[in-house]
């Protein structure tokens, strides 16, 4: 395993002395700091910069301590693999312009890790394969930029399932040939779910205060839910793809990752933005002043039940939070059933096959990649296969490379029919049935045992609909399992985050259900 958590010696010489405390004076006050930085909101984090409580440095500090002491050390849940070799000239900047009474920008002080298929500049872009290690890119990708314009500070990469979890059916989430297998940090024999997983396990704990995430079916929202935080996924075009290694352009779109849904929200906000490389990217939405605390006010909610089942104990803690939603008055609509759900997964499988082919050349072809094809990466993976495919093989590149191309009669049948069943016939047919704003169903089960034999142990989720669809959908933490967390999810119609933040803000303040985990 490749690890590639350098830094620089500027770096290193601020945090000399939160790391080596020479005395037991030192010692007290860099544990005394730590705890004041403990699990921070971006509010809090933000009012003590502007209150001179803390330095950026002294923020930095901390959670290049806490990756030290938890991701390299102790119980090494391997979610960060790069740090950003900018990281100490971004502190000094923003100390500076801090100082300087400057305008600061709506992320200042938020130290955000970038999954490993997002292009940032100075640091290895590698979507977690042996083959991409020395793939750095020339520029960042848009959403990088758009969120350095917000002053927000990249601290550094995060491992995830390699090539986003689409290279095998027999793969295990948050493995990747360069960087090895992420860890659960609630039970590191459990799996922190993917494709994002190393994003999902940092900010869980609290290795960052946010993190970005992709997902094309899940990969925000079920590692979101397996580690017990926040994740959004947007609306389709909400977010560009530019700069991002893809999977499929009709399903693709970045998502934050955090603690709570305001930080997310906020996140979320600052990375939407018309781009001219991207032509489905939108002009900036706003979207914070849908963070209140009455959000479920008047909201009828329809209880999607044939999203649940897989689960009885996961089933038991979400109808616990039923009467808690009417409580903060939502109108609970019982057995608003997605009625074809599931009827598009052939069409949505051959779709990302034959994308999967034509956007990874593109991009690879686009960039300075050490490879140029899929099928150069299937015949060099063939040839360094003891190093890159040690537990599972590469089925679905193979598939994907005989898939028919963009203009084909039956991809473009089966794209058509998988939005027609996911939007139109599902989500959209449901909501309108049932006369109801949104819906809601548990995100997916406890997590489950990491097995590099058999891989991932699925039993149900959530997100297929609206990945399919291009909807968007939130999860937020709604309890825990024999101590590993669960998550609610909010489901809507196209460009319905403002209302599924009311929701989802409203659940999240009634409920404060998250569980912090507990590190050795």
């Amino acid at each position: 395993m490749l690890r590639c958590k350098t830094i620089s010696n500027s770096l290193m010489s601020g945090i000399v002395i939160a790391l080596v405390a020479t005395n037991s004076f030192a010692a007290r006050a860099s544990e005394a700091i730590s705890k004041q930085l403990h699990e921070l909101t971006l509010n809090e984090t933000q009012t003590l910069l502007r209150d001179n409580t803390i330095t950026v440095t002294q923020l930095s500090n901390y959670y290049l301590q806490r990756i030290e002491t938890f991701d390299d050390n102790g119980p090494k849940l391997n979610a960060v693999v790069t740090l950003n070799q900018q990281l100490a000239e971004q502190v000094a900047a923003l100390d500076k312009k801090l100082m300087s009474d400057a305008p600061l920008g709506k992320l200042f002080g938020a130290m955000v890790l970038l999954k490993d298929n997002i292009d940032a500049i100075g640091m290895p872009n590698t979507a977690g394969s042996w083959l991409m290690r020395e793939h750095v890119p020339s520029k960042d990708a848009y959403l990088v930029e758009k969120l350095k314009a917000q002053d927000a500070i990249i601290l550094g990469k995060t491992n995830l399932s390699e090539w986003a979890n689409f290279r095998s059916t027999m793969s295990s989430s948050g493995w990747s040939s360069l960087h090895g297998q992420t860890l659960n940090p609630h039970d590191v024999t459990r799996s922190p779910c993917g494709s994002s997983s190393g994003s999902g396990v940092a900010v869980a704990a609290d290795f960052t205060l946010l993190a970005v995430g992709t997902e094309t079916d899940g990969s925000v929202t079920c590692p979101a839910a397996v580690n017990g935080i926040v994740g959004i996924k947007p609306t389709l075009g909400f977010i560009s793809r530019s700069g991002i290694i893809p999977i499929a352009h009709s399903q693709d779109t970045a998502g934050p990752m955090a603690r709570s849904v305001a930080d997310a929200v906020v996140m979320l906000e600052a990375m939407i933005g018309e781009d001219k490389n991207d032509a489905s990217s939108i002009a900036p939405v706003p979207l914070v002043e849908h963070l209140k605390a009455d959000g479920l006010k008047g909201k009828r909610i329809g209880v999607v039940r044939n999203m649940m089942g897989y689960h009885p104990q996961l089933d038991a803690v979400f109808e616990a939070q039923l009467s808690i939603l009417e409580k903060a008055g939502a109108i609970i609509i019982d057995n608003a059933n997605i009625e074809d759900k599931g009827s598009w997964n052939e069409d949505e499988y051959n779709v990302l096959l034959t994308e999967f082919k034509a956007d990874l050349n593109h991009y690879l072809t686009k960039s300075n990649a050490p490879i140029k094809s899929l099928q150069e990466a299937i015949d060099k993976n063939q040839e360094a296969k003891e190093r890159t495919m040690p537990i599972f093989g590469q089925e679905i590149f193979i598939s994907a490379q005989e898939a028919p191309e963009l203009t084909d009669k039956r991809y473009l049948d089966a794209l058509h029919s998988a939005k027609q069943k996911a939007g139109k016939d599902g989500i959209d047919a449901t909501l309108a049935k049932h006369n109801v704003d949104l819906l809601i169903a548990p995100t997916t089960a406890p997590a489950w045992k990491i097995d590099h034999i058999d891989g991932d142990h699925f039993l149900g989720s959530a997100s297929g609909a609206a990945a399919v669809a291009g909807y968007p959908h939130i999860t937020v933490p709604m309890g825990e399992v024999h101590g590993m967390p669960v998550n609610m999810s909010f489901i809507g119609g196209a460009k319905s985050e403002g209302l599924l933040i009311e929701a989802a803000y409203g659940f999240e303040q009634a409920t404060n259900a998250r569980i912090t985990p507990l590190l050795f």
